[in-house]
C-alpha cells in the first residue's frame, strides 16, 4: 500500500485478483481439525484484513476493470458480507454475475443461478473444496 511501485499502478489495471486470506473452511472435509482452530476472536481479525486487502486491491483497478473477491471459506462472514460492505462503501463498484462471465467463456457450472450473483462451488454439490468469488467492475 505504501510500495511506491504499486501506489504507481493505481487505477491502472484491468483485472485484479484478490485470493484473500479466510478461516479455510471450504476445505473442512480434507482438512476437519480446522473447526478446533478457528474460533471467533480469529474470524473477526480475519475479517478485517479481508476488508482491507480488499479495498486496496480496488485502488489499482480502471474504470471499466474487474476485481475478483475470492475465498476458499463457505462463511457469509468472509464471502457476501465482505462484498455487500465493501460495495455500500465503494458505489462506483457493482456486481457482474459470475455466471454472465462463465458463460461468455463457454463454461458451465451446475447450480450455478442458485447462489447467483456469486460463484460458488459446494463439497456435495461439486465434489469440491468449498469456494466463493465475486466479480466486481469499476464503472465508468
Amino acid at each position: 500500500e505504501n510500495d511506491a511501485r504499486v501506489k504507481r499502478l493505481a487505477g491502472k489495471i484491468d483485472r485484479v485478483l484478490v485470493d484473500a486470506p479466510c478461516s479455510g473452511s471450504g476445505t473442512l472435509r480434507r482438512n476437519p481439525d480446522l473447526k478446533w482452530r478457528f474460533d471467533e476472536n480469529e474470524l473477526a481479525r480475519v475479517n478485517a484484513v479481508q476488508a482491507n486487502v480488499l479495498r486496496a486491491a480496488a485502488r489499482l483497478v480502471k474504470s471499466g476493470g474487474r476485481l475478483v473477491y475470492a475465498t476458499c471459506s463457505l462463511l457469509a462472514t468472509e464471502n457476501q458480507e465482505v462484498v455487500e460492505s465493501f460495495l455500500a462503501e465503494h458505489p462506483n463498484f457493482t456486481v457482474v454475475p459470475a455466471a454472465q462471465v462463465l458463460q461468455a467463456q463457454g463454461i458451465a457450472i451446475d447450480h450455478a443461478e442458485r447462489h447467483a450473483p456469486w460463484f460458488v462451488m459446494l463439497p456435495h454439490l461439486h465434489g469440491t473444496d468449498g469456494f466463493f468469488a465475486a466479480v466486481l467492475e469499476r464503472r465508468r
